[in-house]
């Protein structure tokens, strides 16, 4: 486990300092899961010990939630403030997500008979 959990944390740095290093705009974190990612790919798969380690991990995510829980509690004034900005950029945000996936399963499937129609 102590080797696995060392492996994640390698690659958060490597993602970090890809971060710092070129100004990236995307967080280092997420650009190490996507050198992680094809470490994995190039590995065809991950071991035993990674696969526990990660699976331990996932187990107690709701531990992570605890820093934004308590950000959000620090900025409740700010977000009283602004609530309808927020509010309607959430409802527009998943209108607008929820619209494209729509027409890009729309824009996939056209084409394709569906077995109803062959009958």
């Amino acid at each position: 486990m102590p080797a696995a959990l060392a492996l994640l944390l390698v690659f958060q740095l490597l993602g970090e300092s890809l971060r710092v290093g070129f100004s990236l705009p995307v967080p280092g974190p997420v650009i190490g899961m996507g050198l992680l990612l094809v470490y994995l790919i190039l590995r065809q798969g991950p071991s035993h010990e990674l696969r526990q380690t990660s699976g331990t991990l996932l187990q107690h995510l709701s531990l992570m939630f605890v820093p934004a829980g308590t950000g959000v509690m620090l900025h409740m004034s700010r977000l009283s403030d602004e609530l309808w900005p927020i509010v309607i950029a959430l409802v527009a945000s998943t209108v607008l997500g929820l619209a494209v996936t729509g027409l890009t399963l729309h824009w996939l499937t056209r084409g394709k008979a569906q077995p109803e129609d062959q009958a």
